[in-house]
């Protein structure tokens, strides 16, 4: 990247940061995350026991399955205006005349974004950690680690797809739209809800779970209950077949590398979309 170039994303980057510091959706995000981390202290999470775990533990658990829940379709809904809306405002109109490259403003955007949305979640999970200390709770660093691995690549995925479904879409509504049916696709395979329907017309066990494994959501939760159900009793027989294919800790890898792929080949995508689509 030139210098020029590099100028050009660092000040879109910049741009796309203070835009998002005003922006509501910020501010509801912020407060709902921060909000989750403030109610389950209050309502005394740290204090009860669930399966063995205790403190800390028991309240990163609840908190990566209610971020399942809300980040996706968060992210979703929010970043799919992004391109949209930036060509319904006429935006650029002005891109056009000025000095800044496709590519820098494509991924000064993208980035931009991505800072912006995963930050408070992040954040959320840090002050939990650091409060546990103030009151000497025990903090299981390697759960917090992995967990924020497991949001940031989560974040990263659902962030390129929803950068490709809003450069694909000619309106905001048009777009909304298709993240929202992409969301309940990807419902569609949560939990293996249709693998009972494949089993029953005698596909092999093996080819079914990989299929429900290549659903970001589906690989996700599978990690996230792999920290504190190793055996993944909770799945049945489909945790013979996941940890026959990669092992405890070969899954655990693929979960962070799948949606983090799946989110750069659909940011890749996109741009090559951008680039080559009508701006006007």
């Amino acid at each position: 990247m030139s210098t020029t170039k590099s100028s050009d994303f660092w000040a879109t980057l910049h741009l796309e940061v203070n835009t998002s510091l005003r922006a509501r959706w910020f501010a509801v995000h912020t407060l709902v995350f921060g909000g989750i981390v403030a109610l389950l202290f209050l309502f005394g999470l740290t204090e009860s026991r669930v399966l063995g775990f205790i403190g800390l533990s028991r309240l990163l658990v609840t908190y990566i399955q209610l971020a399942m829940a809300i980040l996706p379709i968060f992210v979703l809904i929010t970043t799919v205006r992004s391109v949209a809306g930036d060509r319904e405002a006429g935006v650029f109109e002005y891109l056009l005349a000025l000095p800044v490259s496709l590519s820098a403003w494509f991924w000064g955007k993208f980035l931009g974004r991505y800072l912006m949305v995963f930050a408070p979640v992040f954040l959320a999970m840090l002050g939990a950690s650091l409060w546990a200390l103030i009151r000497d709770i025990p903090v299981p660093w390697g759960m917090f680690g992995y967990y924020t691995a497991l949001l940031a690549a989560m974040t990263w995925c659902f962030l390129g797809i929803a950068m490709l479904i809003s450069t694909l879409a000619r309106s905001t509504d048009v777009a909304q739209g298709a993240a929202f049916l992409t969301w309940l696709v990807l419902l569609l395979f949560l939990d293996l809800i249709l693998l009972g329907v494949m089993i029953q017309e005698h596909v092999p066990a093996e080819v079914a779970v990989a299929i429900a494994l290549f659903n970001p959501l589906q690989s996700f939760r599978t990690a996230a209950l792999m920290l504190f159900d190793p055996q993944l009793i909770v799945l049945g027989p489909s945790a013979y077949v996941i940890f026959d294919l990669f092992g405890a800790l070969g899954y655990q890898v693929f979960a962070l590398a799948w949606p983090t792929l799946i989110g750069t080949l659909c940011a890749v995508w996109g741009y090559r979309m951008f680039r080559k689509g009508d701006l006007l």
